[in-house]
């Protein structure tokens, strides 16, 4: 077993320790300034400094993003979005498609020198697998063989399906054949970790000494609120591709700063600039929408943890969420208030995500209008007993700080005020202490998004399972719980799509969550910047990014 790692008040103090471990700000005005001397140097803006990046804990994009330039798994995203191997160099896979066979690369190193192991992956899904590590997305390493049995404590680690034959060998074994196994592999969830680094050391991520990773960077200092600078892996075995001398991760949370900041030419790449701005960026051509696999959303409470039982009541009636996802002109929001070319969320797995069958799995879906449907919301509303709006308790909507995410809000305040009568108090948070609000169910409404770790439909579909790590709704049914299981043990590709176009159907007609438009990505990048990939998954892979003379 694996020692106690008590991953949230870690997170949380993370970047101050980081601070620390790295000698201050002092040191990092040096550094930044060296950033800014060199030739091949670039700097893209984060956002906001990550709650965690151990790969294990983090389950936002921000701390994926820093995690996935320093780390790499098995198999990796190539330039043109197919996978080639990373960590492996090659890959054997049984006839029954249940057992995986990789060879490691015999180059492959940890940015301290030491050879990179077929232990060190087993000490990993091991340790994502205990409880005490408190993984949130422990339920990704269930697809190994008896990984949820043992993570609900019904047998030892020996019997969990992953060993090392040697040290450049490593067998898995899988529960079910699970065609989308090796994009699994290339997530954080998925990446290796020496033990003799993080075992015993909860601090091991916030400490630039130990943070040791076997990918294309390694960390050389964070500063909190202002940057994370990295510097290549010279132990890593694709080291001839990386062309920078520093990469630079700011921290600019509000839109308008780091928009001017791009335009002062302090920072390389942005994305999510103001609204206002993104027609005369994409006009100008240092502005382009990218495609963004991923739907953003509301998320209701429906666990009960409410100390107003009138709330609990109302957001307890599927009827009334169905009313308030029916009460919202989506088509009005992405053309007025977020204009960038996101589409209304018909239903909550966004396009371009390919079923098993082949088949885009959205493109018969429409479980929501895009202009909303206010009198069938109004009949919705007078069924669940809420007949005026003096019988509509109150409520708060809760999101974190921006610009972009207050005037979605804001909106919709106003729809449902005007279409339902309800009235909502908008409660905005810092990320870290917003992630710990929702993450706790200390909310009525709160926005979420959820971007595709991979590209099939289950993941969306599994958030929602009771008890889930991701489920932050509290939302549980049965039936749906039950259908989840069957399309993940279902090896037929019509069967399967099948499964999981009922959980969707069981899940949009529950409601627990609203959703509101489907991702993209708008990114403002100097022309200069060359080499870089911008990922439909969400990521930012710097690893042959250069600057042009």
């Amino acid at each position: 077993m694996f020692g106690r790692l008590n991953g949230k008040s870690l997170a949380i103090a993370s970047a101050v320790l980081f601070l620390v471990a790295c000698g201050g700000k002092d040191e990092e005005k040096k550094a930044q300034t060296s950033v800014e001397s060199k030739k091949n140097s670039i700097s893209y803006n984060l956002g906001t400094d990550p709650r965690t990046i151990d790969p294990q804990l983090n389950t936002a994009v921000d701390g994926s993003i820093v995690a996935s330039n320093i780390f790499e798994g098995l198999f990796m995203e190539g330039d043109d979005g197919k996978l080639v191997p990373a960590a492996a160099e090659s890959v054997e896979v049984s006839p029954d498609g249940k057992v995986y066979t990789f060879k490691l690369k015999e180059n492959g190193k940890w940015s301290d020198g030491k050879p990179v192991k077929a232990q060190d992956f087993v000490y990993s899904w091991k340790r994502g697998l205990t409880p005490d590590t408190g993984m949130e997305y422990a339920y990704m390493l269930f697809y190994l063989k008896n990984g949820e049995k043992f993570y609900n404590g019904e047998v030892t680690e020996e019997e969990i399906g992953v060993k090392a034959i040697d040290d450049k060998t490593l067998e898995v074994t899988l529960e079910n054949a699970t065609p989308y196994f090796l994009s699994l592999t290339s997530l954080p969830s998925y990446f290796p970790l020496r033990e003799d680094v993080v075992k015993d050391n909860p601090a091991w991520a916030i400490d630039a000494k130990t943070y040791i990773g076997n990918g294309p960077f390694k960390i050389k200092s964070w500063s909190p609120k202002e940057n994370i600078l990295l510097v290549p892996n010279e132990n890593y075995w694709g080291k001839n591709d990386v062309k920078l001398d520093e990469l630079r991760f700011d921290i600019i949370v509000d839109d308008k700063t780091y928009l001017n900041a791009f335009k002062a030419g302090e920072v390389d790449i942005i994305d999510a600039p103001p609204a206002s701005e993104i027609p005369s960026l994409l006009a100008s051509g240092e502005g382009k929408i990218y495609p963004y696999l991923g739907t953003y959303f509301y998320v209701v409470n429906v666990s009960g943890n409410n100390s107003n039982p009138e709330v609990v009541k109302f957001l307890g009636n599927p009827k009334v969420r169905k009313a308030l996802a029916l009460g919202l002109n989506k088509k009005l929001i992405v053309e007025e208030v977020t204009k960038a070319g996101q589409l209304p969320a018909r239903s909550f797995v966004p396009e371009g995500i390919v079923a098993t069958d082949g088949n885009d799995f959205t493109k018969n879906s429409a479980y929501l209008p895009g202009e909303g449907d206010v009198e069938l919301a109004k009949k919705l509303m007078v069924e669940a007993g809420y007949t005026t709006p003096e019988s509509i308790p109150k409520l708060t909507f809760t999101f974190n700080t921006g610009d972009g995410h207050a005037m979605v809000a804001q909106a919709v305040q106003d729809m449902w005020k005007k279409n339902l009568g309800v009235d909502v108090d908008l409660k905005n948070e810092e990320w870290a202490v917003f992630q710990t609000t929702r993450n706790n169910k200390n909310y009525d409404i709160a926005r979420h998004g959820w971007i595709a770790d991979y590209n099939d439909p289950m993941n969306f579909l599994d958030l929602w399972v009771t008890g889930g790590g991701n489920n932050v709704s509290g939302y549980s049914n049965p039936e749906y719980d039950n259908l989840i299981k069957e399309a993940q043990k279902e090896n037929d590709p019509e069967k399967r799509t099948a499964l999981l176009h009922k959980a969707e159907n069981i899940l949009m007609d529950d409601m627990p969550i609203i959703p509101l438009y489907y991702y993209t990505s708008v990114v403002a990048a100097n022309p200069k910047v060359k080499g870089w990939v911008k990922s439909p998954l969400g990521g930012y892979h710097f690893k042959k990014a250069y600057v042009e003379n």
